[in-house]
């Protein structure tokens, strides 16, 4: 027992280097980078919407090289196409046959960039990688390496030539999140600490690919008693059922939040997931996948400010 409580105390300070490591470059959002790294060891792909210029991208750049994996980066832009993502077949003129060429999609650690600036078409090429970790071009299905990870940056949907995610891609996505405007001060330690040097040139892998597939195995081993898992059930269901929601969380939102609230879990240095852990990641796992009413949007309210007294109403069990 001994033994394996120090295991999850050992991989709490594996995610605590992550976070240091990552913090190098991007200043001043504590919650922001835990929840980044978290999904990272989690396996739950991570979405970030804000504004342009608050450091969205440098903050993926920047976990992207702490962890040690393999990086592609991809730049969605109207024109892209789905096999400039997933790959194509290439004629080779030489063998006097086809033969495929892999795409950017093919790296342990994606990068997507300005994602809503291409059409749904486009974006539906990264559906089967998120879910299973591969892709199908020209009938054949191939897989991608592993751990994989997809960490995309988006600008709100008022910007000029964005699309809309689909339901079914942002279903895809496990935690989200908008980092928002730095304070005052931080913003001024940002402009003095990075006026002669770029965020990324004091950040060195502290993790390796396998070091992040055993988080991975170790986060999804937290053990969860009934009472818990069904407390997950509830919440997710309470989603349905609230009367505010045109959409409520998918049985895989309830599978991402359990996942999210192990990673905590793990983060903490516990082998058990609590309550709490749920209630603690339920915001970044479900604000992107829930639809208010059009009643309740004409009244101003957002997903944001009305889910957690929903939530509040679900009975917690006491372990």
């Amino acid at each position: 027992m001994e033994n394996r409580e120090k295991k999850y105390k050992m991989a709490s300070a594996v995610i605590q280097n992550l976070i240091d490591e990552t913090g190098k470059g991007f200043l001043g959002k504590p919650e922001a980078l835990e929840l980044s790294v978290l999904a990272l060891v989690s396996g739950l792909h991570l979405l970030i919407e804000d504004v342009s210029g608050v450091g969205k991208t440098t903050l993926i750049r920047c976990l992207a090289t702490a962890s040690g994996l393999d990086t592609g980066r991809i730049q969605f832009t109207p024109d892209l196409l789905p096999g400039d993502i997933t790959g194509m077949m290439i004629w080779e003129s030489a063998k006097k046959e086809f033969l495929y060429k892999e795409g950017p999609i093919h790296h342990q650690f994606i990068m997507a960039d300005e994602l809503n600036r291409a059409p749904a078409r486009t974006q539906s090429a990264l559906l089967e990688a998120m879910q299973e970790v591969s892709v199908t071009v020209d009938g054949v299905h191939r897989l991608l390496p592993e751990p994989f990870f997809v960490a995309a940056a988006q600008n709100p949907s008022w910007y000029a030539g964005t699309y809309n995610l689909p339901e079914s891609q942002l279903d895809r996505f496990g935690l989200s999140m908008t980092p928002g405007y730095p304070v005052r001060e931080i913003e001024s330690l940002i402009l003095g600490e990075f006026k002669d040097k770029k965020p990324l040139d004091g950040i060195s892998a502290v993790s390796s690919p396998e070091e992040i597939r055993d988080l991975r195995i170790l986060i999804s081993s937290v053990y969860v008693e009934k009472e818990v898992l069904d407390f997950a059930v509830d919440l997710g269901r309470k989603t349905r059922e609230s009367g505010i929601f045109q959409t409520g969380l998918s049985t895989r939102g309830i599978q991402h939040l359990l996942r999210a609230g192990q990673s905590l879990a793990v983060r903490q240095g516990r082998s058990f997931l609590i309550p709490e852990d749920l209630l603690s990641m339920a915001k970044p796992v479900m604000r992107h996948r829930l639809l208010l009413t059009p009643e309740a949007r004409s009244k101003g309210f957002s997903v944001e400010q009305l889910l957690p007294d929903k939530l509040k109403e679900v009975f917690v069990p006491s372990l």
